[in-house]
């Protein structure tokens, strides 16, 4: 009797595994089926897949598929289809990692539906883009708060005339020479990399290429390729200013979207084979943690004062620049660096259409202290809302390390949690 009783138990416990199958299970099969859909919109949005180093054949098979239009229907209900799997998912009593995934997912897929959406010609507000795809909307910051900051730099730049041609003309004094360009940036990215190297253990083949490029609407690209290697882009088209050297090779390389790139793969995908990070959607809020993270992780890597004395002693002598006026340019720079949220607000009433063109630029010239030309709209114009995800992002990613304790005076601390952050499936709405 007490045979029977155990093999009746045992038969309730098999049917219940078999009706209630393993998560990762259940994941890593909608993770595939997300993985190829990004691949699908790509081939009607060329913006669209940042990066892939998945299996081959998923790419040949989803090419195959193409048509004339992008198959919107199609695609929405299978996003839904996907949605609906991942939210049945109990991760409740599982692993934190587990729950993070299941929360990427989420809201990954309202990006990417909201991306379908956008390609069959559906119209968001600059805010409703910004929330559907990065998961984050960025305050509305009053002409005032913009008017202090201009205030102070009336009192810091040199010269005479009005403000914005005296912050050109002092500025002209810090551009990197063109035939310095190469060696200036060789030696930031190198400092980034060594100092990266001493707070985060990396892959031993990562490795990446640097280029210099032109007709571009970006300042600096990271094309990462996989298997720990990126190729890095920076455009010269445009004067280049010292203090960029640092910002791009940190940004681009170490501790930026390299390094956050190669720890992901590392990671998730090899380690735990969770292929939805084996894709890279642009316009996604991995977008958010990935610009955040990347423009944040200057500041990381090179607190204030170690930045200023290594760019003094190594950067300014290789672009042989004087710097007798270096700490003012310091004082400028950051205060200008403040008013990246008057573009911000500029391109949002551009683009929803509130102010023409001719408008934008005259009060960017006013509030962003940039005089508006045809190179000026093209970044915004060609990615839209992605501009919040520089400076809303590092905003969002500061103040969750510092709440943690990772200020500058504890840069132990600082790291470490820095490096959870781009190691392990984060979205915005974590770091709020």
């Amino acid at each position: 009797m007490k045979k029977l009783l155990s093999l009746v138990i045992l038969g309730g416990i098999i049917a219940a595994c078999a009706q209630k199958p393993d998560e990762n299970l259940v994941m890593n099969q909608v993770a595939e089926s997300y993985a190829k859909t990004v691949l699908e919109i790509g081939l009607y949005d060329p913006l669209y897949v940042d990066a892939y180093y998945g299996p081959k054949e998923w790419k040949t098979e989803v090419e195959q598929r193409k048509l004339d239009e992008i198959p919107s229907a199609e695609l929405l209900k299978r996003m839904d289809e996907l949605n609906e799997k991942v939210k049945a998912i109990d991760v409740s009593e599982k692993e934190e990692m587990l729950k993070l995934r299941k929360l990427y997912l989420l809201k990954q897929f309202v990006a990417v539906k909201a991306r379908i959406e956008m390609l069959s010609g559906k119209k968001f507000t600059f805010n409703e883009e910004s929330d559907a795809l990065y998961d984050a909307v960025v305050p509305d910051f009053e002409d005032e708060h913009f008017a202090e900051i201009i205030n102070e730099l009336e009192k810091l730049v040199p010269g005479k005339g009005s403000l914005i041609d005296r912050l050109a003309k002092f500025q002209k004094d810090f551009v990197i020479p063109k035939d310095k360009v190469d060696a200036v940036f060789r030696a930031a990215i190198e400092e980034s990399r060594k100092r990266t190297k001493q707070h985060i253990t990396l892959p031993e083949n990562e490795n990446f290429e640097l280029e210099y490029v032109t007709d571009k609407a970006w300042a600096g690209y990271n094309w990462y390729k996989g298997n720990n290697f990126s190729l890095i882009q920076v455009n010269i088209d445009f004067p280049i200013l010292i203090d960029r050297a640092i910002d791009l090779a940190s940004h681009e390389g170490y501790p930026g979207h390299h390094v956050y790139n190669s720890l992901l793969e590392s990671n998730l995908v090899k380690k735990r084979g969770w292929v939805e990070f084996s894709v890279y959607p642009l316009f996604s809020p991995q977008s958010l943690i990935a610009e955040g993270t990347a423009n944040y992780g200057i500041n990381v890597v090179f607190p204030r004062e170690e930045r200023m004395k290594f760019e003094k002693e190594v950067l300014f002598p290789l672009a042989g620049l004087d710097t007798e006026k270096v700490d003012l340019y310091y004082q400028i720079q950051e205060l200008t660096h403040e008013l990246t949220y008057a573009r911000t607000s500029a391109m949002r009433n551009y683009l929803d259409g509130k102010w023409s063109k001719e408008e934008t630029g005259k009060w960017m010239e006013k509030y962003a202290l940039r005089r508006a030309h045809e190179s000026t709209f093209r970044f915004p114009e060609t990615y839209r809302s992605y501009i919040i995800n520089y400076n809303w992002g590092q905003d969002l990613v500061k103040e969750y390390v510092e709440k943690r304790g990772g200020v500058e005076s504890n840069p132990d601390k600082r790291w470490e949690i820095f490096t959870h952050l781009i190691s392990t499936p984060q979205v915005p709405t974590n770091l709020k």
